[in-house]
C-alpha cells in the first residue's frame, strides 16, 4: 500500500495539479503501449501538452514519472491519504472476525491489483535492465510487504490466526496469493472475472489462514 504524497504535493498550486494529472495520464498510455525503455519524456512531454521543463522539475525523471503513475494506480486517485489510512483498510483491521478482516483486504486488493496489475508487469520488465527501475521494484514490493502485514497482524491481534501457523507463513501465505502477478494470470490470462478471483482468493485465504 502506497506511503503517504510529499508535503510539497498539498501546496501544489491548480496549474500545477493539472500538469502533473496530463503527465501521469500520457505516461500510463505510453508505458502501457510500449513499456518503459522504449517511452521518452519527450514523447510523454508532447502527449501531455506539458514543457518538458516542467516534467522534470514536476518527477525528475523518468522513474519518477512511473513512479507517480504506480502510486496513482495503487491509490485509485491523486490524494494524498495513504491507503493504509483509508476507510476500506481501517474497516478490515478493525473487524473482529476472521472471516470479515480477510474479505475487507480482499476488497482491496483486488481493486488495487486490477489497477495495477498491468502496470506492474511494465516496472518487473524495465528492471531487469534499468537500475532505477529495479530500486523502484524493490520499493514497491517492501510497500506491499508491509500493506499486507496489517491483514495478519489483524488475524494475530484478533486472535484468529491458525493455530499452529507462524505470522511468518501466513505473510508468505498472503504475498503470493495477493500478488498483481497472479492477479494478471487468474483475470488477464485465464479469463476470470474481478469478482471470480475476489471470491476465490477470499475462500481461500480463510481456508489457508483461519
Amino acid at each position: 500500500m502506497n506511503e503517504s504524497a510529499p508535503a510539497s504535493r498539498l501546496r501544489e498550486q491548480p496549474r500545477t495539479r493539472r500538469a502533473r494529472s496530463a503527465v501521469i495520464a500520457a505516461a500510463r498510455a505510453r508505458f502501457l503501449a510500449h513499456g518503459y525503455t522504449a517511452t521518452s519524456i519527450a514523447e510523454i512531454s508532447a502527449d501531455a501538452a506539458v514543457a518538458p521543463a516542467t516534467v522534470y522539475r514536476l518527477f525528475g525523471g523518468k522513474v519518477g514519472i512511473l513512479k507517480a503513475v504506480l502510486d496513482v494506480a495503487i491509490a485509485g486517485d491523486e490524494a494524498s491519504t495513504p491507503v493504509a489510512a483509508r476507510p476500506a483498510v481501517r474497516a478490515a483491521v478493525a473487524a473482529t472476525r476472521g472471516e470479515d478482516v480477510i474479505t475487507g483486504f480482499v476488497g482491496v486488493t483486488a481493486a488495487i491489483n486490477g489497477r495495477i496489475a498491468a502496470l506492474y508487469r511494465v516496472l518487473t520488465q524495465a528492471a531487469d535492465a534499468d537500475g532505477e527501475a529495479r530500486s523502484l521494484l524493490e520499493t514497491l514490493n517492501a510497500q506491499r510487504g508491509r500493506g499486507q502485514a496489517l491483514l495478519v497482524d489483524a488475524l494475530v491481534s484478533g486472535h484468529v490466526l491458525r493455530s499452529g501457523l507462524a505470522a511468518e507463513r501466513a505473510a508468505d501465505v498472503v504475498h503470493a496469493l495477493m500478488s498483481p502477478e497472479l492477479f494478471r494470470s487468474l483475470v488477464g490470462e485465464r479469463g476470470w472475472t474481478p469478482d471470480a478471483y475476489a471470491d476465490w482468493l477470499t475462500r481461500t485465504l480463510c481456508d489457508q489462514l483461519l
